[in-house]
């Protein structure tokens, strides 16, 4: 009998949740990929908006980046420290800038962009989430304006007729259900990946995703004995 994990899954062998404003997510695209790749499966990728105040309080930085308001606890200074130290010290292994955001972000509107570009096909979807992920950590993208959006759309190659549209009606009610049953059935961060009867919270679980979706043959693997490509 299928599990409240399996589903949510559905169909997809693989369902994956991101949030454009997580820097574990971003240091994830890369390695997810070349795992799905290497396994031959396609990733239903599907936008998780967080948050974040709810469990890490708030802040905002000034133009000089110095904290110019904030109602954090210095325990969750402390997590959102090393939060990021921790992301960007694997993002840089690989080029990637990667710079604390000057505020706590709305990432809602830029899921509902993921849910238009995911319509017109996965190569699009790529094409956005690339040109979305690093100008976005390199504090360079507005995602919370429609109009920064539709232009990355763009730029990606992927048709905004209609987008506006969708993203005030039917694209703000699809990211809002899909939201909701992921969080009611226990989804709670961001990378986390649906395979099988379970869910994997982080990237550093993706040689066992592999593993199940290649069948389970063999032992399995420790947590992230193995590395996939960037």
């Amino acid at each position: 009998m299928p599990n409240e994990f399996s589903r949510l899954r559905g169909e997809h062998r693989l369902a994956v949740y991101i949030d454009l404003k997580s820097p574990y997510a971003f240091i994830a695209i890369g390695p997810t990929r070349s795992m799905a790749l290497e396994v031959g499966v396609e990733i239903d990728w599907r936008p998780f908006t967080l948050d974040i105040r709810s469990y890490l309080g708030s802040a905002r930085l000034d133009s000089k980046g110095k904290v110019a308001s904030q109602n954090r606890t210095e325990t969750q200074w402390s997590g959102v420290r090393y939060a990021y130290r921790d992301a960007r010290r694997y993002a840089s292994l690989t080029g990637k800038t990667l710079r604390g955001t000057e505020k706590i972000w709305d990432s809602s509107l830029a899921g509902i962009a993921m849910l238009w570009a995911k319509q017109q096909g996965p190569a699009d979807f790529d094409r956005f989430l690339d040109r979305a992920y690093p100008p976005f950590w390199r504090r360079e993208l507005d995602i919370e304006s429609v109009d920064v959006l539709e232009a990355t759309l763009q730029d990606a190659g992927v048709s905004i007729e209609g987008f506006r549209e969708f993203a005030e009606g039917a694209g703000r009610r699809e990211h809002d259900v899909i939201n909701r049953e992921a969080f009611d059935t226990g989804v709670y961060g961001v990378p986390t990946y649906l395979v099988g009867d379970e869910m994997w919270f982080g990237r550093e679980h993706l040689p066992r995703v592999a593993w199940l979706l290649s069948g389970s043959n063999g032992p399995a693997p420790d947590v992230a004995n193995r590395a996939f490509g960037t």
